[in-house]
């Protein structure tokens, strides 16, 4: 897979900023039962948003990571308690990333 550029990266920001978190992280944190889910959903959507709740027993940048690595997903970015997620759809391609 490869890597975002920070024009592709800009560009799914802005995709992703009107998008509501499709998923919750708590005190369970994360487990397979949500990488599954967030990996399902990547296919269908593409680019989605996860937010962690006060109550996730892990850091936020290890739940970025766990998901995105879980999902093969990239990280697009984390703000403030949002991560948003990009992986390119088999079978429901959606967006077109910038070139470069």
């Amino acid at each position: 897979m490869q890597m975002l550029t920070g024009k592709q990266k800009s560009y799914l920001r802005s995709e992703a900023h009107h998008l509501q978190p499709l998923f919750q992280v708590g005190k369970h944190g994360v487990n397979e039962e949500l990488v599954t889910g967030v990996g399902d959903a990547l296919e269908k959507r593409e680019l989605l948003k996860v937010s962690i709740l006060q109550n996730c027993p892990e850091d936020r940048g290890e739940v970025a990571e766990k998901l995105a690595h879980g999902t093969g997903a990239e990280l697009v970015q984390t703000i403030g308690n949002t991560v948003v997620l990009y992986r390119e759809s088999k079978e429901n391609k959606r967006l077109m990333l910038p070139r470069g």
